[in-house]
């Protein structure tokens, strides 16, 4: 499993490249220890990962990808490095999501969250959502629920 997360993060690093090359002018203030194209292969790996907190994925990542990046940023250098990036991954995503074989068929794949409204039987009952909302059942979270399906 090993290889194929340092393989994937290589491939991601170098797409990254190919859309966002190095400026050319100097940065002012301190030389930053990891570049922006290798936050952005970070970025993908915390997502891999399944790692919400920064500071769990940062212990994770010395670990597992040290041997890549052995310069890693403090963590709230990270949180406040991603946010900044953040259009930078929605404009990677889009280039490797265009370049996958399937990106071109017409078959569109949907997936549906349960989207609580009420708890409560008085709740439901006055509620002004009532026509849109509805009873159903979360397999997922193995419960009932009121309200509506998320759709993405």
């Amino acid at each position: 499993m090993r290889a194929d997360l340092d393989t994937l993060l290589i491939a991601v690093y170098c797409a990254a490249c190919s859309l966002f090359p190095a400026a050319s002018e100097p940065r002012r203030g301190r030389p930053q220890l990891v570049t922006d194209n290798e936050l952005l292969s970070l970025m993908v790996a915390q997502m891999l990962l399944g790692q919400p907190s920064d500071r769990r994925f940062l212990s994770v990542a010395k670990r597992r990808l040290g041997h890549l990046l052995p310069q890693l940023p403090s963590q709230s250098r990270y949180n406040e490095r991603c946010r900044q990036l953040a259009p930078k991954l929605v404009t990677l995503w889009r280039a490797i999501a265009y370049e996958l074989p399937g990106f071109h068929d017409s078959l569109s794949l949907v997936d549906t969250t349960p989207l609580p409204c009420a708890q409560s039987i008085a709740t439901v009952n006055r509620s002004q959502l009532a026509p849109w909302r509805g009873f159903g059942y979360s397999a997922a979270h193995s419960r009932f629920y009121w309200g509506m399906r998320l759709v993405l």
